[in-house]
């Protein structure tokens, strides 16, 4: 289930709105989790807004997993997802940046949420700005975010902001939580308006090994769209990983690089 927090559409493609997900695990009602993603989504719209006024205003739509919760235990069995899941999918592969947002049981992140991030293919949050957030009872949980959160995000290869933002009942009227949202909504404003996600890619995306028909936006869905002449197709082929043209001169530096072997 998706559910607009704001929304604008048109401008050119230089020029389209910024469009942020937030992926919220929250399951009570209401649900703090939701309540820190909707606190966090805001101001970073305000930020995003300021840095450019004359860009059409940004937007952000919540993924709540609470009502995808038999749809994602359905998918993991079979590897097929269908409906609103893969509609929350889709979400994802084309947002400009993520907020995760997971409450913590028992020093853990939702078992919920950990099974949503299992099944995203391992291409689709290539270098996406990912802010991470968590709630809970207690500020003995306040490190599961880093603890727990990055390396799951760092192992699918997302750029996670340097700043997490937790939450315990103790913080919501302390002055510090709304001081921690604004570091790291400038954080994530930022790292959209340089277009880091699409720079890395433009650049870098043959170098990462990737799954065929995946969901990610630059996913290979056909023969047409794979390049054999990668590094990793060359080494897959037997070869190495200097390109074809520099092959007839092994003589020859590349890139001002040497190869021992």
């Amino acid at each position: 289930m998706t559910a607009d927090v704001d929304s604008h559409n048109g401008g050119t493609a230089e020029m389209r709105p910024w469009h942020l997900v937030v992926i919220s695990a929250g399951t009570s009602e209401p649900s703090t989790t939701r309540m820190l993603a909707d606190r966090i989504a805001q101001r970073s719209l305000e930020s995003l807004q300021d840095m450019e006024p004359t860009r059409p205003a940004p937007s952000a739509r919540v993924i709540e997993l609470a009502p995808l919760a038999v749809e994602i235990a359905r998918a993991t069995v079979s590897g097929l997802p269908s409906g609103d899941l893969r509609a929350a999918i889709e979400q994802i592969a084309g947002a400009d940046a993520l907020i995760a947002s997971t409450p913590v049981y028992k020093a853990g992140i939702s078992g919920l949420f950990k099974s949503f991030v299992d099944f995203l293919d391992n291409d689709l949050l290539i270098a996406k700005p990912v802010l991470l957030a968590a709630t809970a009872g207690s500020s003995r949980h306040a490190l599961v975010a880093d603890e727990q959160m990055r390396p799951l995000f760092a192992y699918m290869r997302a750029l996670t902001l340097p700043t997490s933002v937790f939450a315990a009942p103790e913080d919501w009227s302390a002055p510090e939580l709304g001081e921690r949202i604004a570091r790291a909504a400038t954080e994530l404003a930022v790292l959209v308006h340089a277009r880091i996600e699409q720079r890395i890619a433009e650049r870098a995306w043959s170098g990462y090994q990737h799954q065929f028909a995946g969901n990610a936006t630059r996913a290979e869905q056909s023969a047409a769209d794979i390049d054999f002449d990668s590094p990793l197709m060359r080494l897959a082929a037997g070869g190495n990983t200097t390109p074809a043209a520099a092959d007839s001169h092994p003589g020859t530096p590349t890139s001002g690089i040497t190869q021992s072997g």
